[in-house]
């Protein structure tokens, strides 16, 4: 378990690797549609353990725990509200036998689709947070953040429960959230209530996305995550390449990304080459 001072540490020089995607790898694993996603994969363990073998495998030095939606508010559509505890546990246990020597960052997410109402969402975030910190995980992934009050919710939360380092994300169109609040000040915000690293995710990769690295590098000094899709899918196909892909993140860890992977879209292919690309650089003959 790392604190925020001893992530800023080891993550704030360099470049290093996250992983690709969990929900459109499974899909092709044959993972319906419409289904409890964190359900399907506790009674197919061998598909999650084999996608961050190979995540780990190819380079991902933090490999998110499957637990996206594993909040009770979303559980209970499946009538599991009240197993969050042994379904974060469980799902966490597999990825570390999956991916030995990697971090684990047990992930959570917007609350938006389940409540809007400020109480419930604290109350459903404390409740996901107690049972992967009961699990032990290394850090805490708070990704595809929608408003500036998710994160402050989950911060807050952070301390009270004396949680490990938190990672905080947005997904964003330009230089705003789906809220219209600006990303600017709300990745500020973040940092200055305790977030360990600040950034974008659920993004697609574009020629736009360097510059807006640029643009938030100059806001912050904490470690700054960058894990785009690969593009916006058309008929459930993602359009942008391995190579396009990797020449536009190597392009956002020059412009200060330090933390850098794949969202939707992505596979362990995709990191395998961002590695392979990262090492010629930093060895050229």
């Amino acid at each position: 378990m790392l604190n925020r001072e001893q992530f800023i540490e080891r993550f704030s020089t360099g470049v290093h690797l996250l992983d690709g995607a969990t929900g459109t790898e499974l899909r092709k694993a044959g993972m319906p549609a419409d289904c409890c996603t964190e359900q399907w994969i506790a009674g197919h363990p061998g598909e999650i353990i084999r996608l961050q073998q190979a995540y780990a495998e190819a380079g991902s030095e933090i490999i998110y725990a499957p637990t996206f939606l594993a909040q009770p508010l979303a559980l209970k559509k499946w009538g599991l509200e009240k197993k969050t505890e042994a379904i974060n546990r469980e799902l966490v246990r597999l990825s570390r036998t999956a991916a030995l020597g990697c971090l684990v960052a047990g992930n959570l997410t917007t609350m938006r689709g389940s409540t809007d109402d400020p109480e419930a969402m604290r109350n459903a975030y404390r409740c996901q947070m107690k049972a992967l910190i009961a699990g032990d995980v290394d850090l805490i992934a708070a990704e595809t953040l929608m408003d500036a009050d998710e994160a402050k919710i989950i911060l807050e939360l952070a301390e009270e429960l004396s949680a490990p380092a938190v990672m905080i994300s947005f997904t964003c169109r330009g230089g705003r959230l789906f809220s219209g609040e600006d990303l600017t000040e709300t990745l500020r915000a973040a940092e200055e209530a305790g977030a360990a690293a600040v950034g974008i995710n659920c993004v697609p990769a574009s020629a736009e996305l360097p510059e807006l690295i640029g643009r938030l590098r100059g806001m912050t000094g904490l470690p700054l995550v960058c894990k785009p899709n690969a593009g916006y899918p058309v008929q459930g196909q993602y359009p942008v390449g391995i190579q396009e892909f990797t020449s536009l993140l190597l392009d956002c860890a020059g412009k200060g990304a330090n933390l850098i992977g794949g969202c939707c879209g992505t596979s362990p292919d995709y990191i395998r080459n961002i590695r392979r690309c990262l090492r010629q650089e930093e060895h050229p003959d």
